[in-house]
């Protein structure tokens, strides 16, 4: 019997780190981890016929993630990562480039008919190719495929339409606090606190969980009949990139393996807080997290 399939869709791309260049973009880091998990899982993104696009097939054939790049005639995109004192980063996202480009392809079509969870964000939703060719995948999924919106709000590279179309294509929003605040000025939720704005976002857009990350204070889940909150543990921190995809990964596999949302939750957080005390966005998950969940 065949896996079923998880599909990261969007943006691939090399991360400009302080200690050289690494593979990284939200899809390609939560297909990595999620098939750390034991799921067939597939990065859908698109590549220049360049060094980098070259290296990025390597990588992913050496980590055996499945994956759908066309070459387009742009550049493989390239992000510079500058790091803080305390490993959070900021980037400057280059513009004009392969992932901006991605065709709906036969094989990417295919895909979408296989997966049982997909992933998008608004940043490789900036330009009209790529943004046609996920919402396409999105209505090209099955009924039971999880729909992620892990929102990741990078620079002006969102818009209010971009925004409220993924809600209303998603089954599950994830959203860090500053992106919260960002989405109560769009949409005009003023004076709510936190939670507040996460019950309406739910119920506006009928979404079946909504997740909630707050860095050092803890994250939440809220889903229509339930709440879950796990404070962050402490650890020594090396830097948070990726730290999120691997949240979204874990939930989502443990989600799809059954566990309970409070379950899934916690281990979520566990592997997010194991990748922070690593460099770059996809190190090797020890088996404590590898071998703990059991498809069903």
């Amino acid at each position: 019997m065949e896996k079923r399939l998880i599909v990261g869709i969007g943006e691939a791309l090399w991360d400009i780190l302080p200690e050289g260049a690494k593979l990284g973009g939200a899809p390609s880091n939560f297909a990595f981890h999620t098939h750390q998990f034991g799921f067939d899982a597939m990065a859908i993104s698109a590549l220049g016929n360049d060094v980098l696009g070259d290296q990025t097939r390597k990588e992913l054939d050496a980590a055996e993630l499945e994956y759908e790049m066309p070459i387009v005639p742009y550049p493989t995109g390239t992000v510079q990562v500058e790091l803080d004192d305390e490993g959070v980063p900021t980037y400057n996202i280059k513009e004009n480039v392969a992932w901006d480009n991605i065709p709906f392809t036969p094989e990417i079509e295919a895909a979408a008919k296989r997966a049982c969870a997909v992933c998008f964000g608004t940043l490789a939703q900036r330009n009209d190719v790529s943004r046609a060719t996920i919402q396409q995948f999105l209505s090209t999924t099955g009924k039971e495929c999880l729909k992620i919106f892990d929102i990741n709000l990078r620079q002006t590279f969102y818009t209010k339409e971009i925004i409220k179309e993924s809600l209303q294509a998603c089954d599950v929003l994830k959203i860090n606090d500053e992106e919260l605040i960002t989405i109560g000025r769009l949409f005009g939720y003023p004076g709510l606190d936190i939670e507040d704005k996460c019950w309406l976002i739910l119920g506006k857009y009928n979404l079946k969980m909504l997740i909630l990350t707050c860095g050092v204070n803890g994250s939440y889940v809220f889903a229509p009949a339930a709440k879950s909150f796990v404070e962050t543990p402490t650890v020594d921190v090396v830097d948070t990139v990726g730290a999120g995809d691997s949240f979204t990964a874990a939930f989502t596999a443990a989600i799809l393996s059954g566990e309970t949302i409070e379950k899934a939750h916690q281990f979520a957080v566990e592997v997010s807080a194991y990748v922070c005390t690593k460099n770059g966005a996809t190190p090797t998950l020890p088996k404590q997290f590898t071998e703990k969940l059991v498809q069903k």
